[in-house]
């Protein structure tokens, strides 16, 4: 056990029993740094990450990297849920150091003040597909800590300046920093972008859904409206929707799409995520009318009733693991002989063909060999595909006894509660 097992963040104990020899932030830690000369290894994670389960097994759980953690750097976690504040201060750094580019697990080196002088995400234990390792990583910066001093502390003063010169809108800032030209360009730039084959706001993947984006769309379409935005808005929408990125039988949207046709996720799901794409999909059906849009607002919302809300105190789950039994995304993908076996004894055979048919389930599989529910075909099509005449055919039809196998991931990570009290 390290000083982890002191805490309450579900993430936090998740290390609590690793070799390293782990600090939650605060003055000790600091203090500790400052004491012994060493640099500070923060890692900023939180318990529904898949990668950062990763990074623990493969390093933070080997008793070899834990040796050169603990003799060269004073060693912190941090839950991003828990502390959102840092998380937003160190992301920012580095994606000053990765050209843009952040994520969880978030590696960040600092000096005993706290500053950043070099960052990055998730690092394999072995160097693969042009990426460092974690050991290779820790070696430069420790020659770099003890032999150029001064370029670390240079560069970590000049990090430091850059965050503190960030701009902040406040109520006292000049008039015109929010005038129409700026939200135009903004506009613009996002629709010049957009992914105008598979939907999205750039091309190419991964793809995430961007949801405070689609909602500042729709709210200029409510000002002026635009065919080209709308568009663009609406075919993104719906190639979401009907996407692996989207839950197809339990609802909900997961984290991202690893690819650029939304086809497969990483699997997690955020509360955060689905609150604010619930709102999304709301504001465009009011603007348009499309049903498909109110579906998929009511569906998130039955979602998170059903899975994410805490009957006993009525708050809110924060995430879903993306890890079922040890397997990223197990409880999501299915087989053709799953399927067929759950509906045979309500369905005749012909009519399982066209279930497989419209959720894209094959025998050889989308995704590694399984399929993930998704849809690429309309409706009508699948229906004159299979002679099933329109008015016999739904959406619930397709789904009908899908559901009921997987009623609960049971994959809940209990984000708001101390342990034991939810």
């Amino acid at each position: 056990m390290n000083r982890l097992a002191q805490e309450t963040s579900p993430y936090l104990l998740q290390h609590a029993e690793n070799p390293v020899d782990w600090y939650p932030w605060g003055p000790e830690a600091l203090q500790k740094a400052r004491e012994t000369d060493k640099p500070i290894l923060l890692s900023v994670g939180y318990s529904a990450c898949h990668w950062c389960h990763v990074m623990a097994h493969e390093s933070f759980e080997d008793p070899a990297t834990a040796a050169v953690m603990n003799d060269y750097f004073i060693n912190v976690k941090v839950d991003r849920e828990e502390r959102p504040d840092l998380d937003d201060i160190y992301m920012k750094a580095t994606q000053l150091f990765q050209r843009g580019h952040g994520g969880w697990p978030m590696t960040v080196f600092l000096t005993p003040e706290g500053k950043p002088f070099h960052a990055g995400t998730y690092y394999p234990p072995q160097p693969l597909y042009g990426r460092p390792s974690f050991k290779q990583v820790m070696d430069a910066v420790i020659d770099a800590y003890r032999n150029r001093r001064a370029e670390v502390d240079n560069s970590a003063a000049q990090v430091a300046e850059l965050l503190k010169s960030e701009p902040i809108i406040t109520a006292e800032s000049p008039a015109d920093v929010l005038d129409s030209d700026l939200l135009a360009n903004a506009v613009a730039r996002l629709i010049r972008n957009a992914d105008r084959m598979h939907g999205g706001l750039h091309t190419g993947g991964p793809k995430f859904p961007s949801p405070m984006n689609l909602d500042f769309l729709l709210r200029e379409l409510t000002i002026e409206r635009d065919r080209e935005v709308e568009e663009v808005v609406t075919f993104t929408l719906e190639k979401m929707a009907r996407g692996g990125m989207y839950d197809q039988l339990g609802f909900g949207f997961h984290r991202y799409s690893v690819d650029e046709r939304w086809l497969v996720p990483h699997f997690e799901k955020m509360l955060y995520d689905n609150a604010q794409l619930a709102r999304v999909y709301l504001h465009a059906y009011q603007l348009t009318g499309e049903a498909l849009f109110e579906r998929i607002c009511r569906e998130i919302l039955t979602y998170a009733e059903r899975e994410m809300l805490d009957a006993a105190t009525g708050g809110f789950y924060s995430t879903q693991d993306a890890d079922s039994e040890g397997e990223e995304g197990k409880f999501f993908l299915w087989t053709v002989d799953e399927v067929r076996g759950l509906l045979q004894p309500q369905m005749p055979d012909a009519s399982i063909d066209a279930v497989l048919d419209y959720w894209d389930i094959s025998e050889g599989g989308n995704f590694e060999g399984k399929n993930i529910p998704n849809v690429p075909r309309f409706l009508d099509d699948v229906a004159r595909r299979h002679a099933w005449p329109p008015r016999r055919w739904n959406r619930r039809a397709a789904c009908s006894g899908l559901p009921a196998r997987r009623a609960s991931s049971q994959a809940v990570t209990k984000k708001c509660w101390p342990p034991g009290t939810a």
